[in-house]
């Protein structure tokens, strides 16, 4: 895990989680593979170990991390499939409608918001 900014929005553990989420759906991560030890990161971000802890126990809890005991943390075998899933039922139930209200009320069409994306010009 490299370059994490932590920002005051939300919590350092959330943003930690997500983090790790992000690496998984991107194949940084693989399913089967360890993750970095609660120390580790704690060390490598300056963070209170309980932080790091607690990004963990609620990815174990959604079943996305497995503990072995004596080994460590461990990504699931579907973790992958199912955060794909999770985060495109979000994204089209939470984030698209937001979308779609902005770009109505800033007059825009999606014809001509995929024309500037071939264009990378201007919006007509």
């Amino acid at each position: 895990m490299t370059g994490i900014i932590w920002n005051d929005q939300q919590p350092i553990f959330k943003q930690l989680k997500e983090k790790v989420v992000e690496l998984i759906i991107d194949g940084v991560v693989k399913e089967g593979e360890s993750v970095p030890s609660v120390r580790q990161v704690a060390a490598d971000y300056q963070i209170n170990p309980l932080t790091v802890s607690k990004a963990y126990q609620e990815l174990v809890d959604e079943g996305i991390l497995e503990k072995r005991r004596g080994l460590g943390m461990f990504v699931t075998k579907s973790a992958r499939n199912n955060l794909l899933n999770s985060e495109k039922d979000r994204f089209i139930n939470q984030e698209w409608p937001k979308i779609i209200d902005k770009i109505n009320r800033l007059g825009l069409s999606l014809e001509s918001l995929e024309a500037n994306k071939m264009n990378k010009g201007g919006i007509q």
